[in-house]
């Protein structure tokens, strides 16, 4: 568990370089099993019927392993949108 709210990669650096909004759009999209452009940062969870609770957990535990991101379990469950999840993986980035 980390002592803050925010999103810390593995070895301690934040989130850096363009294309990783694209990168966890990707990754997002292969956890759901749609197509590419199916999500944009606009879309909602509940928009989507395939972003159910056990595809949440599963894309939370694919972006650490794949892309070194850890989400704290309190931020992971406040995300409702993209644009929530992509501010989540950001926020260490400041």
């Amino acid at each position: 568990f980390l002592p803050h709210k925010g999103v810390e990669r593995r070895d301690g650096t934040g989130i850096r370089g363009a294309g990783m909004a694209e990168k966890i759009i990707a990754l997002i999209e292969d956890v759901l099993r749609v197509p590419r452009g199916t999500i944009t940062e606009e879309t909602k969870v509940d928009e989507v019927e395939e972003w159910d609770s056990l595809a949440h957990v599963a894309m939370i535990g694919e972006l650490e392993e794949k892309l070194g991101i850890v989400i704290p379990l309190e931020a992971s469950l406040e995300i409702g949108s993209v644009k929530e999840l992509l501010e989540q993986c950001g926020k260490c980035a400041e």
